[in-house]
């Protein structure tokens, strides 16, 4: 994703972003800002976390399915410490 450019990351942040919400129903946090902030820290977590597995080369981002999945992980976790909080 790093080729892509801030729009690219905008675009595919908020199309992982709001597949990842809508795989997991409920309420969610936020509106199209979080939702496009989410699906970017998506990529980045699956990115991070297949190069520590060794899915990808240093030099390489993770894929689409890849940031669905990140951001999915990340609204869960997020539900898990909220569901704690109340």
């Amino acid at each position: 994703m790093e080729s892509y450019g801030i729009l690219g990351w905008i675009v595919i942040g908020g199309l992982a972003g709001a597949i990842a919400k809508l795989l997991m129903p409920g309420r969610d946090p936020g509106g199209c800002i979080i939702t496009i902030l989410l699906g970017i820290a998506g990529a980045l977590l699956a990115g991070f976390l297949g190069r520590a597995v060794g899915w990808y080369n240093p030099n390489e981002g993770a894929g689409f399915l890849a940031a669905i999945v990140g951001a999915f992980l990340i609204l869960l976790i997020y539900r898990l410490v909220l569901g704690r909080r109340a």
